[in-house]
C-alpha cells in the first residue's frame, strides 16, 4: 500500500511539475494613481484598483501593509509616485468582451511596491468588470486562478527580470485615457468604412436594377458579370 501511494505522489509531483514548466506568467504594472488607498487600521490599508479600458476589465481588492509597518509611509508613497502595482496574469487566458474587444483575463495575484520593495497582501480578491464579465470569462479567470497556484512564490525573486521591466513602464492614468481615445477612434473609423462600403453596394445594386430595368440591354453587353448576365437571362431579358 505504502509503495502504491508513493508512486501516485511521485506521478503527481510530475504532472505538477510538468504544467508548472508549461505555465509563462506575464507581468502589467498600473501607476499608484490609479490606487485607492485608505487609512490603515492594524497596519493594513484596505486598497482598491479598478481598470475598465481593454485589454483589461477588472477590479481588485485587497489588504497592503508597508514594509516595516510604518501605517503612514504608503500614504505618502501616493503623492511621492513611490507606489505601484504590478499584476501577474497568464498572457494566453484571453476572453471576448461584449463590446468585440480582447481582454486579458488570466490574472491570478498581484503585488504593491514601495520603492521596488515589495509590500504584504492580504484579502486579495478579483472582479471581472464589463463588458469582459460573462460567464465565460469568469471560468477563464477561474481557471487563471487555479493555475497561478502552481508558479509558487512569484515575488521571491524567481521572475524579477520580468516584473523589473513591468514596472519600468506602469500604466498611468493619462495612458488610459490615450488608450480609450485610440479604441473610440478604431471603431468610428470601421464603423464608417463599414458605411462607406454599404453605401457602395447599394449603388451598385441600383445601378444593376437600372441595368436590368433597360430593354435595350443585352444580357451578353461586355457591362454586365457573368452573375448578371444570368440574371439577366433569368429575368427573360
Amino acid at each position: 500500500m505504502k509503495k502504491i501511494l508513493a508512486v501516485f505522489f511521485l506521478a503527481f509531483a510530475v504532472v505538477c511539475s510538468a504544467q508548472e514548466g508549461s505555465l509563462k506568467p506575464g507581468f502589467q504594472a498600473f501607476s499608484g494613481a490609479l490606487l485607492k488607498l485608505k487609512k490603515a487600521e492594524h497596519g493594513f490599508h484596505k486598497f482598491r484598483l479598478k481598470v475598465d479600458v481593454a485589454p483589461w476589465a477588472f477590479l481588485a481588492e485587497g489588504e497592503v501593509q508597508a514594509p516595516g509597518g510604518d501605517s503612514d509611509v504608503l500614504i505618502t508613497a501616493l503623492f511621492d509616485r513611490a507606489l505601484y502595482a504590478v499584476l501577474a496574469y497568464l498572457p494566453d487566458k484571453i476572453a471576448a468582451g461584449s463590446d468585440g474587444d480582447e481582454y486579458n483575463v488570466g490574472f491570478f495575484d498581484m503585488m504593491l511596491y514601495y520603492d521596488e520593495e515589495p509590500t504584504r497582501i492580504r484579502n486579495l480578491s478579483f472582479k471581472l468588470l464589463p463588458p469582459a464579465n460573462d460567464s465565460w470569462a469568469q471560468s477563464i479567470l477561474d481557471d487563471a486562478l487555479q493555475s497561478g497556484t502552481l508558479l509558487g512564490k512569484i515575488w521571491s525573486g524567481k521572475y524579477e527580470r520580468e516584473i523589473t521591466k513591468a514596472s519600468a513602464v506602469p500604466i498611468d492614468k493619462a495612458q488610459l485615457v490615450s488608450m480609450r481615445e485610440k479604441r473610440l477612434a478604431d471603431k468610428a473609423a470601421a464603423d464608417a468604412e463599414k458605411r462607406a462600403r454599404d453605401n457602395r453596394h447599394g449603388s451598385e445594386k441600383v445601378k444593376f436594377k437600372s441595368k436590368m430595368n433597360d430593354n435595350s440591354l443585352d444580357c451578353s453587353s461586355r457591362r454586365l458579370t457573368a452573375k448578371q448576365k444570368r440574371l439577366c437571362k433569368m429575368n427573360g431579358k
